[in-house]
Parts: structure tokens; C-alpha cells; sequence
């Protein structure tokens, strides 16, 4: 392989191996490697209905599997012998749909494998495979399948070459921390505890190797189902190549048909899994800091919040409030009444989370550690050797968590904080798994997992690793209370594990530079399955300003997750903390990072942004309904909204919420005018309603007390009055309404926000659209489902329409209205069905 395509796959170990044809008989080597290649195409056939084979002269097969019209699978095996079936990213409930018809015949070329919708060409040389649709070709191989074999090492490289071509874009790969588009950059993804990382910090926490092309308006998506290191190359150095590798393991992928990117997106969530609703109580604002302890500083922040009017409803609680660090355990100085403090902050609306890391001290008297040694639960070294390395406590021993038996008994450790102390939710930590004092970060590759029957190394299971800690988790709070909808935030994960935990971007810095950074991640997260994400709001590392403080709250109210989390007086990852010592720091410095932390006009802006939040849980709401039923991104990055305006890539931070919303951060200190290219189509400010012709720049004014968002017209957005938790009862719906020439739709969800009463029904659907007619406009809504909700009275605002209106009848009477601003505003009980905006009759020519 060429010297400079090798710069486009991982370092090969050890250097100075040599190949087989060139190793004497009797000479000794560093290692001897083979190198795999396909070869010629002799034959193909159909192995099985929808699966197709494909056989080269080097004994290379190929595999082409009709999951869908728009999902194609994969796979290569050197030998002919395929892997045993198995995915950790795949929803075991997903069912393919394959085709109704598809053909297979030989061509002068190769072979052209023929859907619906799509053509596979397998070429005669090397395999190399093309995709095409009807409008031309979408993805196409350059050098094809590699892969290099070692006695040592064996395995220890499957990739794959594609072309490139001028002008294509790239997205996803979860949070990595660079630019929106990838191409011309190069990335890892293995797991890695990450403190302080920038934008150039390259490999991050979670491993989702997906990625998404943009060629000429039409999309795909590439999904790389291997949890081995892997390394993704877009056009790196200008090679013109983009290149898939991972170190060991089957290359195995699935291309993912658009050609629209949000439909791919979209596919790719119906793959791997989506998320259940998440409690309602999740959506509001959460406050966590390293730490909150004792018992009195968490009551007296509670306390605060309700002072100042400031909503929240949630407090967590970090390491310090377990004894000794020992997992499920609590200090008895600190928290000497857990249950009863928890009680009383959930009867003010706040629900606790706490922190549960996946290292269990090496402690003989420690009941978790006792029952893991006992019934051998723990990850052991390929000698048989328990696997004991520091993290918070010096001497820490890990559980198995890809063995089912050993999630099982991890998801009935949380019994007493869950079931009797009547903890909320949970936060599983340092799951990558990381390690301290080591260079490496986590455990050595020659660690064994079981891997549910297929034993491995931790090289094969540490991108899954923390994934399937959430899993445990998730799977352990179910049944411990299943009447509940389970709360689990984690740091690290693999592709899947949307469908257990939602995440967050881990130890960023209080910088404006990573405040650009959480836009972009948050993006790139819920494109890739993970809506349900958020960063720490204001930086981890270090202290905001109280500009750069507000300035992020407002951007935080449009992501999913909307959580303050900051490092305090504490130290990195490199040793034990004192508790004592953290308590005289704070003493002489606090580093506090609440809404009320920056003086009283950042308290004010902070209020003004929190309480935002709170007006649009209902739109949210129902956003992550259509999330999860569809697997909907509830944030979309601005080339998905209209990939035909190549224009929208250079505004990477801009992104659209809920389908709906165009929201555009403020970056930069002081910043008082910004130029904002909207989208094709018409835009309304939310604030004050002005409209805005979209396809061009328009240059705004900067207000200290929001940033510019825009809505799209023919919007139904459904807020809720400001409440201090979402605890309390809601009375009144508002549903703003944002004109549109042609006819537009709308949903509002609800349900009890919690429980599982609205799977029998206990819900409430409403469907909204709005239709020109020769009178003028008509409004309808139709309504689904039993919940009843808490308010009976609609306030509805109607923004854009023409001027020029004679009247606004509901159920054929006259409806009275007022201006409001740039709306026209009325009331109506919630079951309205239709409503009629009359236009002003012209009068005939010559009538006085």
C-alpha cells in the first residue's frame, strides 16, 4: 500500500515487522505480518433470502445484506467464515424490512445487485464496491478492503478505502470537539477520560462510529458496528480518500440511504434503538457542582433556588457524599439522613441524582466488593489476576459488565438508594473505564471480558465497556421500580446506548472557545442517536465570567440535557481527594458557579434564561416524543434542514430545535451586532415576532438578556406559564401561532410525565393545522388520547398574519381579540376545534 495512503490508517505494531514472503525459513523477527486483499471476483450467489455473497481468487468473501429499501449491510471475512452474529449497538427489537424485489446478475464490470431504490455494483477487481441511486452515484470504493494479519498480533487490522470527492461534507461521530464538517480531518474513537480537552483533543469519551455525506443535496449514512479502536480519515492531507479502520475485529457496516440526512438520521435511530420519554421532571434545570456536601450547603442551595424564584428540579450529589468512596454507600458525617433530606427536597420539587462510578474499593468489609470477589464478578487479567487499579479510592476492582449475570447483581446494588432512600436518578461516572496514575488512562487490552459468551479482550470491550454499565444500570433500576421511568446519565458509551442512558460532553473548560465547542458536540450527539445530551453549563475546569456564565445558560435552554456542573476547589483525576481540605478552600474561595453566583444582573439574565426553559418544556416535550417514536433528532445541524444551500456549512454553531426553532449563539464577550444567514423560507423572531426573509444575511442586534432565535412560519409552538419545578400544575396552555402562505401543521404531546400510564392510553395528542382559504385562514385541531391535563383555557397568539382581517369566528361566532405587539391574541377553552380568520372584503369598483 501506497506510503502515503498509510498515513490514513493506525500505527502498525511493531514497526520493524517484516511480511511473510519476504521472512527466511530460519530467520526470527519482531513479528512477521500478512497482508490481505481481495483479489479477483470468481463467483457470487445468494447465500440467503435478501443476502448475498461475493467470492474473490484470495478467498476474500463479501456479504451484502437487504436490511431495508435504504439499510444495506456489509461484511468481509477473510477466510470465507463469517463472525458469530452479535451487535451491543443494534436494538434487539429492530426488525428489517427488506425489499420486495431485488436482482442479481453479472455484468462486463462485476456484479450489479439491483433494489427498488438502490444499485450495488461489486466490482471485478478487488471487490470494490459502488453505490448508486437513480440520480447517480452516492458512495464508491477506491482501493476497497484491507487488512494485515500477524503471527503476534493476529487480526490486527480490518479498513476499508473510499473516494472522497471535491466538495462532499462529512458530520457526526458523536462529540468530537473540532469543526461541524469533518472532512479534511482524521479521528480515533476509543473511549478516553478527557479532563480539560479542547478542540483539537482527539479521541473523547464515547465512541458512535457513524458518519453522515452530503454530495451535491443527496445524503447517506455509514455506520462502522465495531467496537475495536477505530480510526475515520475524510479527505485527511488531501488525499482524496476517506478511510475506515479499526485494530482487529470484522469490518462490518451499513450504509444508510437518504437521500435527505435528517431521513438517515433518522433510519439510523430506528437501528439502533430509541429512548424511552424521559420523566418530565428531567427537561427542567438541573444544578450539580463537585461537590454539594454536607447535608446543610445541599438544603441551603435548595433553599436559594426557592429565595430568588429561580426554577430547578433537580441537585446532585457527587463523590463526597459516599463513605470512603465506596459506591452505595453513604457518609454517615456528611449525609447523616439521606432518606429523610431527599424527602424534603423532593416535597420543595427537587429530585436527587447521585454519582455511581463503576471501581468498587478493594475493601474486605465492603459488602459490594465482598459479594463480586465471592461470586467472580470482577474483570481479571489474562493471567487470572484481578484487574485492581486506582481511581477515586487507591485500590479499585471492576466489574464485568458484558457478562448478563454480573449486570443483573450491579442493578441490584442501587436497591437502597433507589427503592429506600428514594434517589431520582443516577449518574454513572469514570466509566470509560478510567483509570488513574497511568498514562494510558484505562485497563491494559489483555484484560478478559466474557462478552456474553464470546470472550474477549478489553482491545474488543472497552468502547462498550460503560455502555453496558448503563445497560446494567438501566435494566437494574426497571426492576427495582418499574413503575418509574428510569433517569441514567453517563460519560461514556458505545453507538446503542441512547437506548439506556442520556450523556453529557464530560470535563470541558470555562472558556468562550468551549462554549462554540458544546454547540457543535451537542449537534453532532443528537444526529448520531444521542438527543438527549448536554454539556456543564459554564465549564467544568475553571471559573466563567458572569457574561460568558449567561451567554451559555441561553444557549444550554435549547439542549435536551440543561445541567450546571463545575469542578469547585477539587483537583483533577491524579489523586485522592480530602474532603477536609476541600471544605478550607472553599472557605477562602467557594468557586461558586449557581445562577445567583455572578452578581445581581447576571442573577437576573441567569433567571430570565432558566425560565425560557420552563415556557418550552411543552414544544421540548413533544419533540422527544417524536424522538422517541420516530427517532427524530431533536437538534438538527443547519445543512440537514436544506442540504441544497451549501451556504449553511460555514454557520456551524447555528443549529434548528425541535424542527422549528433556528437558534444562534452568542460567542464572543461584548459582542453587541451579529450577522445571522437564515434558511431559505420565512423566520420570525421569537422574541417580538419581526419577520425575516430567509436565503440571505440579515445583521442583528445583541441583547444581554437573550440570543437570536427564530422560529419557521406555519410553526404551532406550545409553551407553558413559568413554574419553579415542573412539579407544579400547569394553568394555561399558550400555543403561538406563526403564519405561513401555505398550509402548515403542528403537534402538541402530553401525558402525565411520568409512569407508564400513557402506553394504555393516558395521553394527550393534539394536531394542529392551518389551511388558506377564499375567506381567509382556517385553524383546526383534532385530539387523541384520555390524559387530562391540569389547565382548561388556551391563550393563543397569532404572529404574521396579513393585516388586512375582517374577523376571527369560532364555532361560527365572532371571537374577541387584541393586538398584542406584533400578534393578534385571544383565549379559548382547550377543545377548540376550528377557528376561522376572516380577510376584509374588497369592495367592488365604484361602490362609495
Amino acid at each position: 500500500m501506497k506510503k502515503k495512503l498509510r498515513n490514513l490508517l493506525p500505527p502498525l505494531q511493531p514497526p520493524d515487522a517484516v511480511p511473510l514472503e519476504k521472512a527466511e525459513p530460519t530467520g526470527r523477527y519482531p513479528d512477521v505480518y500478512t497482508e490481505h486483499r481481495p483479489g479477483t471476483l470468481q463467483e457470487a450467489w445468494e447465500e440467503a433470502p435478501n443476502r448475498f455473497r461475493f467470492r474473490c481468487s484470495k478467498g476474500i468473501v463479501l456479504e451484502v445484506q437487504l436490511l431495508s429499501e435504504h439499510i444495506l449491510r456489509f461484511r468481509y471475512a477473510l477466510n470465507g467464515a463469517f463472525a458469530p452474529e452479535r451487535s451491543y449497538a443494534l436494538d434487539p427489537n429492530h426488525q428489517p424490512t427488506p425489499p420486495e424485489k431485488a436482482t442479481l446478475r453479472r455484468t462486463r464490470k462485476g456484479y450489479l445487485l439491483r433494489t427498488p431504490l438502490l444499485e450495488v455494483e461489486v466490482g471485478k477487481e478487488g471487490l470494490r464496491v459502488c453505490i448508486s441511486d437513480r440520480a447517480g452515484v452516492l458512495c464508491e470504493d477506491s482501493l476497497g478492503f484491507y487488512a494485515r494479519s500477524s503471527i503476534l498480533s493476529g487480526l490486527h487490522l480490518v479498513s476499508l478505502f473510499r473516494h472522497a470527492p471535491e466538495g462532499e461534507a462529512y458530520f457526526g461521530l458523536g462529540d468530537k470537539a473540532g469543526p461541524l464538517n469533518l472532512r479534511g480531518k482524521r479521528f480515533v474513537n476509543w473511549n478516553t477520560d478527557a479532563f480539560a480537552y479542547g478542540a483539537a483533543t482527539d479521541p473523547l469519551y464515547k465512541t458512535i462510529p457513524l458518519y453522515f455525506a452530503l454530495r451535491q443535496g443527496r445524503g447517506y449514512g455509514f455506520f462502522f458496528d465495531n467496537p475495536a479502536r477505530s480510526h475515520f480519515s475524510f479527505d485527511y492531507r488531501r488525499s482524496g480518500h476517506l478511510s475506515i479502520a479499526a485494530e482487529g475485529g470484522e469490518w462490518n457496516g451499513y450504509f444508510i440511504y437518504g437521500p435527505s440526512l435528517t431521513d438517515a438520521a433518522r433510519r439510523y435511530a430506528q437501528l439502533t434503538g430509541r429512548p424511552e420519554l424521559p420523566p418530565m421532571w428531567a427537561l427542567g434545570f438541573h444544578q450539580c457542582r463537585w461537590s454539594y456536601f454536607p447535608e446543610a450547603r445541599v438544603r441551603q442551595v435548595a433553599q436559594e433556588f426557592r429565595r430568588r424564584k429561580i426554577p430547578c428540579d433537580a441537585i446532585y450529589l457527587d463523590i463526597d457524599y459516599m463513605d470512603g468512596y465506596r459506591c452505595f454507600t453513604v457518609h454517615p458525617k456528611h449525609f447523616p439522613d439521606l432518606k429523610k433530606m431527599i424527602a424534603d427536597l423532593l416535597a420543595d420539587g427537587f429530585h436527587t441524582v447521585v454519582m455511581i462510578d463503576p471501581g468498587l474499593k478493594v475493601d474486605p468489609d465492603y459488602a459490594p466488593y465482598q459479594e463480586g470477589l465471592e461470586q467472580d464478578y470482577f474483570c481479571r487479567r489474562s493471567s487470572g489476576e484481578l484487574m485492581v487499579g486506582p481511581v477515586w479510592p487507591a485500590r479499585c476492582a471492576f466489574p464485568d459488565f458484558t457478562r448478563e449475570e454480573v449486570r443483573r447483581w450491579w442493578g441490584g446494588l442501587y436497591h437502597r438508594l433507589y427503592v429506600e432512600d428514594g434517589v431520582s436518578g443516577f449518574w454513572n461516572d469514570m466509566n470509560e473505564p478510567a483509570v488513574f496514575k497511568v498514562e494510558r488512562k484505562t485497563f491494559p487490552d489483555e484484560v478478559l471480558h466474557g462478552c456474553d459468551g464470546h470472550p474477549t479482550n478489553h482491545l474488543h470491550a472497552h468502547n462498550i465497556y460503560g455502555q453496558q454499565m448503563t445497560r446494567a444500570t438501566t435494566e437494574g433500576l426497571k426492576r427495582l421500580r418499574p413503575e418509574k421511568r428510569p433517569f441514567l446519565l453517563t460519560r461514556a458509551t458505545y453507538a446503542g446506548g441512547q437506548r439506556y442512558a442520556l450523556v453529557w460532553t464530560g470535563d470541558n473548560i470555562a472558556s468562550w472557545e468551549h462554549l462554540a465547542i458544546a454547540s457543535r458536540q451537542m449537534q453532532r450527539l443528537s444526529i448520531c442517536g444521542f438527543s438527549f445530551a448536554g454539556s456543564d453549563v459554564g465549564g467544568f475546569v475553571d471559573k466563567p465570567s458572569g457574561e460568558l456564565f449567561v451567554r451559555w445558560l441561553q444557549l444550554a435552554v435549547f439542549h435536551p440535557f440543561f445541567r450546571v456542573h463545575s469542578m469547585g476547589n477539587n483537583v483533577d483525576g491524579s489523586a485522592e481527594t480530602d474532603s477536609e481540605a476541600v471544605e478550607a478552600r472553599e472557605a477562602r474561595d467557594r468557586l461558586d458557579q449557581e445562577p445567583w453566583s455572578f452578581g445581581e444582573e447576571n442573577t437576573r439574565l441567569a433567571r430570565i434564561a432558566i425560565e425560557g426553559r420552563y415556557r418550552l418544556l411543552p414544544f421540548l416535550y413533544t419533540a422527544f416524543h417524536e424522538y422517541a417514536t420516530n427517532g427524530t433528532p431533536i437538534l438538527l445541524s443547519l445543512p440537514f434542514l436544506d442540504p441544497h444551500d451549501p451556504e449553511l456549512l460555514r454557520w456551524e454553531e447555528n443549529f434548528l430545535f425541535g424542527g422549528a426553532m433556528l437558534v444562534v449563539p452568542v460567542l464572543r464577550p461584548g459582542q453587541r451586532r451579529k450577522t445571522v444567514y437564515l434558511p431559505r423560507g420565512r423566520w420570525y423572531d421569537y422574541h417580538d415576532g419581526t419577520p425575516f426573509e430567509g436565503g440571505r444575511k440579515h445583521l442583528l442586534p445583541i441583547q444581554p438578556d437573550r440570543i437570536p432565535v427564530f422560529v419557521r412560519a406555519g410553526t404551532f409552538l406550545p409553551e407553558y406559564p413559568v413554574r419553579q419545578h415542573t412539579g407544579q400544575p400547569v394553568e394555561e396552555l399558550l400555543l403561538r401561532v406563526y403564519f405561513a402562505e401555505g398550509e402548515a401543521q403542528g403537534r402538541l404531546y402530553e401525558d402525565a410525565g411520568e409512569g407508564y400510564a400513557h402506553l394504555e392510553g393516558q395521553y394527550l395528542l393534539r394536531r394542529f393545522t392551518m389551511t388558506p382559504t377564499e375567506e381567509g385562514y382556517q385553524l383546526r385541531q383534532t385530539i387523541e388520547g384520555d390524559f387530562a391535563p391540569s389547565y382548561s383555557r388556551c391563550r393563543m397568539l397569532l404572529f404574521g398574519f396579513p393585516e388586512e382581517l375582517e374577523e376571527i369566528r369560532w364555532e361560527g361566532q365572532p371571537l374577541q381579540w387584541t393586538r398584542r405587539g406584533r400578534a393578534l391574541e385571544m383565549v379559548l377553552p382547550t377543545n377548540w376545534a376550528e377557528l376561522r380568520v376572516l380577510k376584509r372584503k374588497r369592495r367592488p369598483e365604484g361602490d362609495s
